[in-house]
């Protein structure tokens, strides 16, 4: 049985979530972007191999 989607994203979310507040926390603006960039790239290529694996269990 398949993950939930909204559990995939949720895990995404506090990992990123941790790593945005320890450079945070260290002031490092450099890596706070770095991070916003990847959360954003990461969460897309995960919704679209979720539509990928809705599309292909629903066939």
């Amino acid at each position: 049985m398949s993950r939930s989607r909204d559990k995939i994203l949720e895990n995404l979310d506090e990992m990123y979530r941790e790593a945005f507040e320890r450079a945070q926390t260290t002031g490092d603006s450099s890596q706070m972007a770095t991070l916003d960039f990847a959360y954003r790239r990461e969460q897309l290529y995960f919704e679209i191999l979720l539509d990928i694996r809705d599309a292909m269990e629903r066939r």
